[in-house]
Formats: structure tokens, C-alpha cells, sequence
């Protein structure tokens, strides 16, 4: 497939700048794969879509404050903190790096940029920085809400559930998750788990091959607890459904399961890059926001519940005037 086929327009005024004042109440556009119906929702109305037995399951990183404004050369510089290597040393962006340059931050902190062996560019530190990071450290707004990220950010770009440090995007279908709504989705007899895939820059860029599956899909970590692995393969043999929240459950569910159907526990990497005709093996229904056009979210959702459908569902939600991408609204997909 070509990458062409998963481009659309999307009206700048409809990408969320701001989330909205409660969690639960952004719109769920509910999506019915085998009737091929669409049906407008708040988020809340979620539960009316969930039957005892159900396993929902939820990504539980957390956000860390990535970028870290500071001064080269007398000019204002700003680094964005990828992946942390031990309390000194962090692989990081930053435009115009040079070897050996030094960035001075606030309270002496300082930084010197190298190039490891892998040519990536890592920040080495003074001291240990991640008292620093956590206190001056701005949250990593995805580059196309076009502002600079704000304190309350620091909340409001964050699940209510976010427990493991290492993530620059927040898991946005999370996002609209409340306390109430979790304790209502439990009351249900409806069971929770978690598994954690730190989610890094890739997740932004967009399918620039020509062909699909000449694109080179970014790694991500990911961990499935034998608690959650459980929980799951009993699902599977009882017939319930496997409910992901957001495509980060579902690259880590996917990459875990062996030829047989099984998850196991998993602590690793993963580069999976699904879509169609991708054929999904644990999945039976998802949670998950409005992605960008050519982006390989919008591919795996597309493989979900089809191409075709998720377009057509896409153009009602721009007629519509849904909010788009991570402060937007979601989908509820099965």
C-alpha cells in the first residue's frame, strides 16, 4: 500500500490546542465494525459499551518533563531529553548540535553534547540531573498544538494513572480517563490491567516512503507483567474481550503473543509496525484518539476495523467539528 492512501485533509482549527476542562467529557465517537455504525457519544457514556468480563487495559508510563531550556554560546538553546541512560546521561534532539558544545542551565548545571557509537547525540551532565529535570523541565507537547507547554500541562498532559517514568508522549487515548470513571468501569465487573511502553519521538513522524512497508518503524520499550499476560490469555480462552486503551497497549499486546495466541510477560524492545492487511491476534476492541494523516497510528487502526470505515468515520467526525489528535476527542472502536 502507499502512503498516499492514508492522507486527509484536517482543518487546522480542528486540532485541540488545550484538553478539556474535565477529562470524561470530551466526545466518543462509537464505531461499530460489524454493523458499520456511527454513533455520537460523550466519553463517559464508555460504560454503556463495557459487559462484565471485559479487560481493559491501559497504559500506565509517565510523561517526564523532556525539554530542558538552557544557553549555548549566549544563545538560548533547548534540549529534548529521548532516552535516559543513567542520572548523568540522557540521548536528546537538539537543533544544530555540535560536538563537545556546552549548554548551561540553571543552578550550575551543565551539559556537554558527544556522539555515541550509534552517531546519536547524548547529553552528559555535571551532576546527577534528575531532581533538576522533574523540577525545570517543560512537558514535550506534540509539535503540532503550536504552543509552548504551560505548569498545568505538567497535569493535564498526563493519565491519572501514569505510574512509570520514561515517556515524551502521553498514551492520549488515557487521557480521558477519570478516578469516577475507572471506579464505575470496575463496578461493572469489568477487570483492569496495565502493561507500560514508553512512548518516543517516532510516534510524531509521519510515513514519508512511498510504500508503506519501506518505512523503518522507531523502537519503544515495553513491559507486560505476568499479572497482565494472565489476566489476558484467561480472557482469550473465556471468550471476553480484550479491550486496549490507545494504540501503545495495542503495539505491546501484539508484539508479545507467540504462534500459538499466547501473551507472555515481556520486557523489550519493539519496532512492530502494523498495518493492513495486518491481522490482529489479541485485540477485540480499542480505545484511541484522532491521528494525524500518513502517521502509522492512522495505519493501525485502519488495519483494525478497515480502511474504508475508519475514513468514512474520520469524515463525520470533521463534519462534525470533533477535536482532533491529543487534546481531541476519541473513538471506541469494536
Amino acid at each position: 500500500m502507499k502512503s498516499e492512501d492514508f492522507d486527509y485533509n484536517l482543518p487546522k482549527n480542528l486540532i485541540a490546542v488545550y484538553p478539556k476542562d474535565k477529562r470524561d467529557e470530551s466526545r466518543l465517537l462509537v464505531l461499530n465494525k460489524e454493523k458499520k455504525s456511527v454513533a455520537h457519544k460523550i466519553f463517559y457514556n464508555l460504560t454503556d459499551y463495557l459487559v462484565p468480563g471485559d479487560l481493559l487495559i491501559l497504559n500506565n508510563t509517565k510523561v517526564i518533563p523532556a525539554k530542558l531550556p538552557g544557553i549555548r554560546e549566549g544563545k538560548d538553546a533547548e534540549l529534548l531529553l529521548t532516552s535516559r541512560i543513567n542520572s548523568k546521561e540522557w540521548k536528546v534532539l537538539i537543533t544544530k548540535p555540535k560536538p563537545d558544545s556546552l549548554i548551561s542551565f540553571q543552578d550550575g548545571l551543565m551539559g556537554r553534547l558527544i556522539k555515541n557509537s550509534l552517531s546519536e547525540w547524548v547529553v552528559i551532565f555535571n551532576t546527577d540531573a534528575d531532581e533538576y529535570i522533574q523540577h525545570y523541565g517543560k512537558m514535550p507537547l506534540p509539535p503540532y498544538i503550536e504552543r509552548d507547554s504551560e505548569e498545568k500541562d505538567k497535569e493535564t498532559y498526563q493519565t491519572i494513572y501514569a505510574k512509570k517514568d520514561g515517556a515524551i508522549a502521553a498514551p492520549t487515548a488515557g487521557l480521558h480517563f477519570t478516578k469516577e470513571l475507572m471506579d464505575d468501569i470496575r463496578d461493572q465487573c469489568v477487570d483492569i490491567k496495565f502493561i507500560t511502553l514508553h512512548i518516543g519521538i517516532g510516534t510524531f513522524r509521519p510515513v514519508k516512503t512511498e510504500k508503506i512497508e519501506d518505512h523503518i518503524m522507531h523502537q519503544e520499550y515495553v513491559e507486560i507483567s505476568e499479572d497482565t499476560s494472565s489476566a489476558v490469555n484467561f480472557a482469550r480462552k473465556s471468550s471476553r474481550r480484550v479491550i486496549a486503551v490507545g494504540t501503545t497497549v495495542v503495539r505491546a499486546l501484539e508484539s508479545a503473543v507467540d504462534e500459538e495466541g499466547i501473551i507472555n510477560p515481556y520486557s523489550d524492545f519493539t519496532d512492530l509496525f502494523i498495518y493492513p492487511p495486518y491481522v490482529y491476534k489479541i485485540v477485540d476492541a480499542m480505545i484511541t484518539n484522532f491521528h494525524l494523516p500518513r502517521s502509522t497510528l492512522l495505519m493501525l487502526v485502519s488495519a483494525f476495523c478497515g480502511k474504508d470505515m475508519l475514513f468514512k468515520s474520520y469524515n463525520t467526525a470533521i463534519k462534525e467539528n470533533y477535536r482532533f489528535l491529543s487534546y481531541g476527542d476519541s473513538m471506541f472502536i469494536y
